[in-house]
């Protein structure tokens, strides 16, 4: 991993450097920093001193969160929610529509939802003789708050003159684009249940969402209809009305008797009476089908009043949020603009980016649209030379899956690796050098502007807040955001049965591997489990099962009354959730994600094997892009499926003079001994156990994506699907075929 590259080279370069060269660098950066930046450390001194905020260092020492019994099982809350747990953001603004309609109140002419424009598309051939579609985008398109607002009250108008009622489940299955947030306030304003289905799931999963749900309506893109829905049609009888955001085309033949395909204007020309449902605070504002790690997809139903709990808590996480609140030397100093400009990609499907979008409608920040196909310049639909979504936009805000950071990272560190041996130099000892003050809490603008502004404009070059969610983000991986993005990374950890909301690290905490307090929306307990060896009681840290509590936890499952066991509602009346999550609380409130449940296996020794504790560990290794650790009870070893990064696996079959195609190196029997050898290493530098060092593995060829069914949308493992993939690899391994 970069952070003990990163200490190595340290090391090389005091040992070999003349340290007239490493003086002549300290001394350049210091004369910089005085000469250049002092005003303003000055004056954000002064200004924090006079928001009684205290320096980032001081800040982040600063005590989290506290058990409010003053018992080590807890529960912890936030320090500015120990008397009472926070739940909506404004005095009255209860349910989403609201939410939106304050905002639009607020900021009417502020814009609001951008589209780029797709100025020429065009297949291009590769060496393989694979064709890849490509794209030249052009400027973004905007629609105002106020125009968003219109837009989606004529939607709703327009999908109640086609039958949609009130309390009854519409479904939104599309990917993540403007019309998704203009189609989901049109429910909310109207009192439909939004039934959300990830646009990467199959037939079978699709199915049983709609069937569950009972929808008659649901809302689709062109592309998705034509590629996965009109397959299924037949099997979703209750189905009659089909909404198409594109705008072409305009007549759709060829579906079965009684389904009716509309396009989304169609139905906004029908929109004539805007009246609003009126919804509750306590009604149904959407049933989520969770990704499905493990087994069929469960519907989570969430109410208005537990999503607005939810962004509420993570509002307060993300300093100076849309910046107008505060005075015009405060914004210029934190955010340099009128107002944020986040960037949505993640599908809105998941509870991470939709939360994250509801709280920069609140604000009134700019939401601009991308995907992970078109994010960067190098993106793989971006044709070569024109621009990616980031560099266009320039966001401020962004959210993102540890996956998505990793890929950066590992880019990023490949494109290190040519550079030349001074450029590689300066590189190190600016990063090492930041990286110690970012430890004191000092900033390092000659080291930003010089070395890391090329890194950072990846993304932008304005991106003042990174959030981290979905699964555990390596310290490497953090530490390398920090520096050479120049801007902190919250790490936050929830889920879709709390809203997403948990907890979330504050900005100027650059400590790595914790997720942070509590939020001041919800409080945390720890409860033994036995079974693993974790108690509250353990020393240093209390340790425990996770347990949730606050009006973001949500109303438990659709239809699915077994798996509500894992709610329940305490003496005063609280909702709470049980994670199925192992962790630990710091002296300081924060919270560290040590293990899971339902990951741990008891090999045939009676060892316990945390199967997710070995994937973290080891995709810190260069050579793995992604791993699944897999173990049966009835064996006395681990095994492993690797996707293995192709450049490092290349060099190293030339390095052991094995050749062959990719597919062919994939399958070499010497070349898995070799990638094992140096996962073997990686593991012992991790201090793994031996018995948790993968003792065989299968090389994988190709990625793991949300289209192959082997990763969520949050690229979490399917762990059963995995297993069904690589059986017979299974029995070759244990059994030695």
């Amino acid at each position: 991993p970069f952070i003990h590259l990163s200490a190595t080279v340290r090391m090389k370069l005091k040992e070999d450097l003349n340290p007239v060269l490493l003086l002549l660098f300290q001394v350049t950066v210091w004369l910089y920093s005085v000469l250049a930046f002092l005003p303003s450390y000055l004056f954000s001194s002064v200004s924090e001193s006079d928001a009684g905020l205290g320096s980032e260092q001081e800040r982040a020492q600063r005590l989290k969160a506290q058990s409010v019994t003053g018992r080590p099982a807890g529960p912890y809350r936030a320090m500015g929610a120990t008397k009472r747990l926070v739940s909506s953001l404004h005095p009255g603004v209860d349910t989403l529509d609201k939410v939106f309609e304050d905002a639009s109140r607020r900021f009417p002419d502020r814009d609001c939802l951008g589209t780029r424009e797709v100025v020429m598309e065009e297949d291009e051939r590769q060496n393989n003789g694979k064709v890849f579609k490509k794209v030249i985008l052009g400027q973004y398109r905007w629609l105002s708050y106020a125009e968003t607002h219109k837009a989606a009250a004529r939607f709703g108008s327009g999908l109640a003159a086609l039958g949609q009622r009130a309390h009854n489940n519409i479904a939104i299955f599309c990917e993540t684009r403007a019309e998704w947030v203009i189609a989901a306030q049109a429910c909310f304003m109207q009192n439909f249940p939004l039934v959300t289905l990830y646009s990467t799931l199959g037939g079978p999963a699709i199915t049983h969402g709609l069937n569950e749900t009972e929808v008659s309506h649901i809302i689709t893109s062109r592309e998705l209809l034509e590629t996965r829905l009109k397959f299924i049609l037949l099997e979703v009888p209750r189905l009659q009305h089909i909404i198409v955001v594109d705008d072409t085309p305009t007549k759709w033949p060829g579906y079965p008797r009684g389904i009716s395909v509309h396009n989304m204007a169609t139905v906004q020309e029908l929109g004539t009476k805007l009246e609003n449902g009126n919804p509750m605070p306590s009604d149904i504002a959407v049933i989520m089908y969770t990704s499905g790690s493990t087994g069929v997809p469960k519907g989570v139903m969430i109410s208005h009043s537990n999503i607005i709990a939810g962004i509420t808590g993570m509002a307060e996480r993300i300093p100076n949020l849309g910046c107008s609140t505060i005075t015009l030397e405060l914004r210029i100093l934190f955010c340099g603009s009128e107002n944020d400009t986040y960037i949505g990609y993640l599908p809105l499907a998941h509870v991470l980016e939709l939360s994250a979008e509801l709280v920069c409608v609140a604000h009134g920040c700019r939401i601009g649209y991308s995907s992970p196909q078109t994010l960067a310049d190098q993106s793989t639909k971006i044709k070569k030379g024109s621009k990616g979504d980031t560099s266009v936009l320039q966001p401020t805000l962004m959210a993102a899956v540890p996956e998505i950071m990793d890929r950066i990272y590992k880019n990023v560190m490949t494109k290190v690796e040519e550079m030349s041996s001074a450029q590689r130099t300066l590189f190190t000892l600016a990063y090492n050098y930041k990286l110690e003050q970012l430890s004191q809490g000092r900033s390092t603008p000659l080291c930003d502007n010089l070395v890391f502004k090329k890194v950072r404009s990846l993304l932008g070059g304005k991106t003042r807040v990174l959030l981290s969610g979905g699964a555990p983000l390596s310290a490497a991986t953090q530490r390398f955001m920090n520096v050479c993005f120049c801007c902190p990374v919250g790490q936050g950890y929830g889920l879709t049965e709390t809203c997403g909301a948990g907890t979330i690290s504050e900005m100027w905490d650059y400590s790595t591997g914790r997720v942070g307090g509590p939020l001041i929306c919800s409080e945390i307990k720890l409860k033994d489990w036995v079974e693993g060896g974790y108690h509250s009681t353990d020393t240093p840290n209390p340790q425990g099962e996770i347990l949730i509590g606050g009006p973001n936890v949500t109303m438990g499952y659709y239809k699915n009354e077994a798996k509500n066991q894992d709610f329940f509602v305490d003496d005063n009346g609280q909702r709470w959730f049980c994670t199925g999550d192992i962790g630990e609380v710091h002296p300081d409130g924060c919270l560290k994600i040590i293990d899971r449940k339902k990951d741990l296996v008891k090999l045939q020794a009676g060892e316990y094997v945390s199967l997710g504790k070995v994937e973290a560990m080891l995709k810190n290794c260069p050579l793995i892009d992604n791993i699944c650790a897999y173990a049966n009870s009835e064996e006395m070893y681990v095994i492993g499926f690797v996707v293995p990064n192709q450049k490092h696996l290349l060099s190293l079959a030339e390095q052991y003079c094995i050749r062959g195609s990719w597919e062919e190196l994939c399958n070499n029997a010497a070349m898995e001994g070799v990638v094992l050898q140096v996962i073997t290493e990686a593991a012992l530098s991790a201090q793994l156990e031996r018995f948790e060092i993968p003792r065989k593995i299968r090389l994988s060829p190709d990625p793991w994506t949300p289209e192959t069914g082997l990763v969520t949308d949050a690229f979490k493992l399917k762990r059963q699907q995995l297993k069904s993939k690589y059986q017979d690899d299974i029995e070759r391994m244990y059994g030695g075929k």
